[in-house]
């Protein structure tokens, strides 16, 4: 007997009857069939789905490399603009330096101080397990670095802006004006610098200027002060001396009256007194005087507050006679 197979149908060949008998599977060889064709099936759909996986992303796999894509472009854009601000930083920093804190004569920041990041790096190693670490690390230490140095040029700007507050206390103090009314520089008799004594007719040094006026002629404060001396003074006679603070003082002599008292404020402007003929003087005026830290400057180089140019040119001229002083 042999067994004759036609696609899935069996046939069973009867040599003594000469003829095919169609042979049916049993439950068994059928359920064993089934479980083959099934058991195939399975094996080739977890193939290639996992084949299907490989080459074609999931929607959600899809929205996160497009993330990952759209933040890696904003560091690079961040980064670019950071690089902006560190220009626009450099400039402020720049003039900071060359300008502002040259004008007001202030120390400069030292280069280690302004240009100081942050050491190691392991600040940021917890970054480095990130996807392009390079990139984010790199963005988050120019932000360390641009955030430390706005501090630093904060400080400093507010340096300079009380600097520029002492600044203008400073020139309210300056003795800027004349310490009389003289606008049409008639009362200007004798400058500052080698003059002939009218008393022993020797050459000295004339340590201030003198402007005639009539007795009982006001006389002003030529800036903000403090008056620290309202007294006889040897060969000045009724004195009224004004610490200007930051190093200047004035002094005014040969006065008639004090108006002003030691202790008392006085603004750039105010009458502290009236022209006399006190001490060792030859006739009515004002010895006027300024001290810079302590030794006697020429005055007229004080009084661009009330005189043009032309004013000032004017009374440099008069002031520079060589002539005979009054006291």
């Amino acid at each position: 007997m042999k067994l004759f197979k036609s696609r899935k149908t069996y046939y069973f060949y009867d040599p003594v009857n000469l003829s095919y008998e169609r042979v049916f599977p049993s439950v068994k060889d059928r359920f064993f069939i089934v479980l083959r064709h099934l058991s195939t099936g399975i094996v080739f759909g977890v193939a290639a789905f996992f084949g299907l996986m490989r080459l074609v992303d999931s929607p959600m796999e899809s929205q996160l490399r497009k993330e990952n894509k759209l933040l890696q472009t904003q560091y690079e854009v961040l980064s670019l603009r950071l690089n902006n601000a560190f220009s626009v930083l450099g400039d402020i920093q720049q003039r900071d330096e060359n300008l502002y804190r040259a004008i007001f004569q202030a120390e400069p920041i030292p280069e280690s101080i302004r240009k100081s990041g942050f050491g190691g790096t392991d600040r940021y190693e917890h970054l480095l397990s990130l996807s392009n670490p390079e990139l984010i690390v790199e963005t988050t230490r120019k932000m360390d670095m641009l955030t430390k140095q706005l501090y630093v040029q904060s400080n400093s700007l507010e340096e300079l802006i009380n600097m520029g507050k002492s600044q203008e206390e400073r020139m309210m103090c300056i003795p800027a004006i004349q310490p009389i009314a003289n606008k049409d520089l008639s009362r200007t008799a004798s400058g500052y610098g080698m003059r002939t004594d009218p008393i022993d007719r020797e050459l000295r040094f004339h340590r201030g200027m003198d402007f005639s006026a009539k007795v009982g002629t006001e006389i002003l404060a030529t800036g903000n002060g403090v008056v620290i001396n309202a007294d006889w003074k040897q060969g000045y006679g009724m004195c009224l001396i004004i610490d200007h603070g930051f190093g200047y003082k004035t002094l005014y002599a040969h006065l008639s009256k004090f108006k002003a008292r030691v202790g008392q404020k006085v603004t750039r402007g105010e009458v502290i007194g009236y022209v006399g003929n006190t001490g060792k003087s030859t006739g009515p005026h004002l010895h006027y005087e300024v001290l810079n830290r302590g030794k006697p400057d020429n005055p007229s180089r004080y009084y661009f507050k009330e005189l043009t140019p032309e004013e000032y040119d004017r009374m440099m001229r008069i002031a520079d006679n060589h002539g005979q002083v009054m006291d």
